[in-house]
């Protein structure tokens, strides 16, 4: 009798307002996905060749895609590979560029804003010739490293350099009692920075660095200007050119730059409600 009584007990209002607010949000998210596909077949509908009210579509050559796409994607796996690289690089040199503009020490300080001034006051794409170009003349033993360490170590530097600014927010958003608090615990400097103040910065710079590695997935295809790495918009480029098909190979590219983005969007958005659960 006491759980059909509760069954019939009204609902409290506050769970009312949650309901509401749960079903205005999948009403929300539907609308976005039926918008997403109406554009998506009015993309495909222009590239499709048609002849509609007078208005001719783009014609592709369909038997180039299959033709080529495989050969176009063998670049997906050198395009991650100089990514993730990428990142890591970038991920090291921005926290020590961050530790040296939060430092006291006048050589550690300087050395980190001259880095900084100088890689942001220059063009990625100049950067990236000068790593496959002219660092050669400078030490000729660097024209035997392969051309992905360079790409690398440009990509690396770059965003290193944009990065580190995010790191030193994330360092100074640690309170000074923190600080404090260890101090009176005994920990060293170097023991409050590893235990206390890095992990905190680094909760706190996961979801921008998401973004940079969105960024720099893009960003790898400066590196086929060169020709010395053949990953997804170098093959691209090449086959287009070679057989006159420039159009149908830059989509096929295209797709394959944002299916990348995609997938990583949704984690990284994962990864963020994942964390703010954790805030809250």
């Amino acid at each position: 009798m006491a759980s059909i009584a509760d069954q019939g007990a009204p609902i409290p209002q506050a769970e009312l307002i949650y309901q509401a607010q749960l079903r205005k949000v999948r009403i929300f998210r539907m609308h976005v996905g039926i918008t997403w596909v109406a554009l998506l077949l009015i993309i495909i509908f222009f590239f499709s060749g048609q002849n509609f009210l007078g208005i001719k579509t783009i014609s592709l050559d369909t038997d180039f895609i299959s033709r080529n796409l495989s050969f176009i994607a063998g670049g997906l796996g050198e395009t991650i590979r100089i990514s993730i690289l990428s990142i890591l690089l970038a991920i090291l040199l921005a926290l020590l560029a961050a530790l040296g503009r939060l430092s006291t020490f006048p050589p550690f300080y300087a050395l980190s804003t001259f880095y900084v001034s100088l890689i942001r006051g220059t063009p990625l794409y100049l950067q990236i010739f000068f790593f496959f170009l002219a660092l050669p003349q400078i030490i000729p033993a660097w024209a035997a490293v392969p051309g992905l360490w360079a790409g690398v170590l440009a990509l690396g530097l770059n965003y290193g350099a944009y990065m580190s600014e995010t790191f030193r927010a994330g360092i100074a958003s640690v309170s000074k009692g923190q600080r404090e608090a260890a101090i009176a615990l005994g920990m060293t400097n170097g023991q409050t920075m590893r235990r206390i103040v890095i992990p905190q910065a680094l909760r706190f710079a996961i979801p921008p660095m998401g973004n940079d590695f969105i960024s720099m997935t893009k960003d790898s295809a400066l590196v086929s200007a060169t020709g010395f790495v053949h990953e997804l918009m170098w093959r691209a480029t090449k086959v287009g050119r070679a057989q006159f098909n420039n159009l149908e190979a830059l989509i096929v590219a295209a797709v394959f730059y944002w299916g990348l983005t995609l997938i990583l969007t949704y984690f990284q958005n994962r990864l963020e409600t994942r964390m703010s659960k954790g805030d809250r």
